[in-house]
């Protein structure tokens, strides 16, 4: 299957692939429209102008996210820029309402400096329940989303840092039973310590504290390096500080390798370092660090990607549906730490008898956003 001719078949056909429809179905009377507009929606503006917290009452605010992006870090292109960015946007629209039953509108934002953003997102959030950043660069994307959940009312969550970091726990969680071992005595190698694998980082830290090592570009992330930056020099507190060198010198003895970089970066020769069982995903989108069979080959013992083609799938729509879900149901107005770690362990757990190639459930698991809603309180 050719899925770029595909995709660019049906987005021409369709045209997009959102829409608004009318919540009430029922014929539109001429009673109905006198009431659903003028003379009675003043009434209905005027009660909200009294009381601003009947706005989700009166409104579809109460199920209403926005999908922000300004196109600097888009899926593996890049800064692409915000119209490159709308499909993609609309594609997070199309998830949020085949999912969770959750409308939400794709903006995209012609501006890139920080401060630009959080302006515009403040001036427009009044309109949402619930404010969800996509695609937007490291590390400018830290200082914004950190802003805005502190300014705002109403969520706001960085999918790339966080969705991604939910799955890869609920999979690693589930991995570590396959190959009976516990994350706290594991040595996790991150390769790539942008938006993604900074959250990863923290979350894992938070969950078990494991020996962890952080890699980037340069090489290892820890007190012998000079030229971090401020995000790279926060992310020392949740990392082995005193190891220096390369992935691989990393790589040696590693229970467990996690990849949000670029493709091939992971040899045979490298897994071979690795401790007795390892575990590797290897998330790079679409071309992994290391293709499964050739992990397999190595003697990898539980494979993930990002991809749909292959087991165990670590895709951000397994998770964000029903963190938004149970945000909104249940006037949550943060999402914190423990809610990822709830729906980390909400999603494992619907995973009665892990083994090698079912770590996770499926994206079209319909039990995952009702379970994950539950703990989103």
């Amino acid at each position: 299957m050719n899925y770029d001719e595909l995709a660019l078949e049906l987005h021409k056909t369709h045209k997009g692939k959102i829409t608004t429809r009318l919540r009430d179905t029922s014929e539109l009377t001429k009673e109905k429209l006198s009431a659903y507009y003028t003379p009675g929606v003043a009434a209905v503006s005027k009660a909200i102008a009294d009381d601003p917290s009947l706005l989700p009452t009166y409104t579809w605010t109460n199920n209403l996210v926005a999908v922000i992006s300004d196109g600097s870090a888009v899926l593996g292109l890049g800064n692409i820029g915000p119209k490159g960015s709308m499909p993609v946007m609309e594609g997070k629209a199309l998830l949020f309402k085949h999912f969770a039953d959750i409308d939400s509108i794709p903006i995209i934002l012609d501006v890139h400096k920080p401060d630009e953003i959080i302006a515009t997102v403040k001036a427009i959030a009044p309109s949402f329940g619930a404010i969800n950043l996509e695609d937007i660069a490291a590390p400018q994307c830290f200082e914004i989303e950190e802003r805005l959940k502190a300014e705002l009312d109403i969520p706001v969550f960085h999918d790339d840092q966080h969705g991604t970091a939910v799955v890869t726990l609920a999979g690693i969680i589930n991995a570590l039973k396959v190959v009976d071992k516990r994350l706290e005595d594991c040595k996790v190698v991150i390769i790539g310590a942008g938006a993604a694998g900074t959250a990863i980082t923290k979350l894992l830290h938070l969950y078990a504290k494991p020996q962890i090592i952080a890699v980037d570009s340069k090489g290892i992330v820890g007190n012998a390096r000079d030229d971090l930056n401020d995000q790279k020099k926060k992310l020392l507190q949740y990392v082995d500080t005193s190891a220096a060198g390369s992935l691989e010198d990393a790589i040696t003895d590693a229970d467990i390798f996690i990849g949000v970089s670029q493709p091939g970066l992971l040899t045979e020769e490298m897994v071979a370092k690795m401790a007795h069982d390892p575990i590797v995903f290897a998330l790079a989108n679409p071309t992994p660090e290391i293709m499964p069979d050739v992990a397999q080959q190595a003697g990898v013992a539980v494979i993930a990607t990002g991809r749909s083609d292959f087991p165990n799938q670590v895709n951000n729509a397994t998770a964000f549906p029903g963190i938004f879900r149970g945000a909104l149901d249940n006037g949550v107005t943060k999402i914190t730490d423990q809610h990822k770690i709830a729906a980390a362990e909400a999603i494992a757990n619907l995973v009665e008898e892990p083994s090698a190639d079912y770590i996770i459930p499926a994206v079209f698991d319909d039990r995952l956003v009702p379970a994950i809603a539950k703990v989103i309180k």
